[in-house]
């Protein structure tokens, strides 16, 4: 696959958005924003809420797995799906500048499971032990009248000493190091299953890599950052975001600024085959999915070159005067 994720221009049916698959991006940021208003909120970063406890922060995020959840149930395999919840939390304390320690798990479910259970719990052990973090409890709730199916959701609890919170400002300059996704992680499934689904089953082979098939790729687990930590500390990263909902605007996190992509990573053929099988537009793809990168950050220029040679990491562009995304050809705002 080439650095450009194709033009969208499939014939297979009418083009498919995220808002017509029934989410709205927008409308779900000002609810959250609504919902802060109704009752204020303490000292915030754009991806986790700290607590000033003396000398340091302690920090909370929350997230879930979303309808990625509806791919294990297809496919009857939710051994990956602990993953996920570990790391759509994890990563937002690494964007914030924030080491992970605890994390609690929330399993709502409309009658008990063991085996499923289980599997959950198994995915949950792989994240913990890869994010470095404990499990400090959860709760299972059966609740049949109001889940159909079942939900999972988790919280994370992290520390960092006050010197180390990642202010989130990038300045005009910087530059912009990203870091590959592993597929579609857990963010924009709706309009994946969809666009999928028109024409095949997950058990069909995948044609990226034909040895997989299309829910075995659409499972691949989301990845954990946490080895990034230490040497965005070391290294003075101003800013970082996690592409999750929103795609590639998710950038805009970073403040108030052009955030120039002229090298970006490639696409893994995931989002090739969304988007031939939607017919979904490139804009729309890039609103929607990360497009082959999970976690980008902004560090002075003369910095970003030892930031790389210590990670996996590749200088993908830089911060100018502005306020868009500019990738692949497109003005994202």
């Amino acid at each position: 696959m080439t650095d450009s994720a194709g033009d969208g221009n499939g014939t297979d049916g009418e083009r498919l958005t995220y808002a017509d698959t029934g989410v709205d991006i927008e409308a779900s940021d000002d609810a959250t924003a609504a919902l802060l208003q109704a009752f204020g909120s303490g000292l915030t970063t754009e991806y986790a809420g700290l607590l000033d406890i003396g000398d340091r922060y302690l920090a909370l995020a929350t997230d879930g797995v979303g309808t990625k959840l509806l791919v294990a149930e297809a496919v009857g395999d939710f051994s990956t799906i602990g993953i996920d919840c570990i790391a759509m939390n994890v990563n937002d304390l690494v964007a914030a500048g924030v080491e992970p320690v605890a994390f609690v798990d929330y399993l709502a479910i409309d009658e008990p499971d063991d085996a499923l259970a289980n599997e959950i719990g198994e995915g949950l052990a792989v994240g913990l032990e890869e994010s470095g973090m404990t499990l400090l409890g959860g709760e299972t709730a059966v609740m049949p009248e109001v889940v159909n199916g079942f939900d999972l959701a988790g919280t994370c609890a992290g520390l960092a000493g006050k010197d180390e919170i990642i202010d989130g400002d990038a300045e005009v300059g910087d530059a912009l190091v990203g870091f590959s996704s592993n597929g579609i992680h857990s963010n924009g499934l709706t309009l994946a299953r969809e666009a999928a689904t028109r024409n095949h089953d997950y058990a069909d082979p995948f044609p990226g890599d034909e040895a997989r098939t299309i829910g075995e790729e659409f499972l691949r687990p989301t990845r954990i950052y946490t080895h990034l930590l230490e040497p965005m500390c070391e290294h003075g990263v101003r800013a970082a975001a996690h592409v999750t909902g929103g795609g590639w605007t998710n950038l805009l996190r970073m403040g108030d600024r052009k955030y120039v992509i002229d090298d970006p990573l490639l696409a893994q053929p995931v989002f090739e085959f969304v988007q031939e099988e939607g017919n979904v537009t490139d804009e729309e793809m890039h609103r929607t999915f990360n497009m082959g990168t999970g976690f980008v950050v902004a560090l002075p220029d003369d910095r970003a070159t030892d930031l790389v040679a210590e990670t996996d990491g590749q200088v993908i562009g830089r911060v100018e005067e502005g306020a868009s995304v500019e990738i692949r050809g497109l003005s994202l705002s």
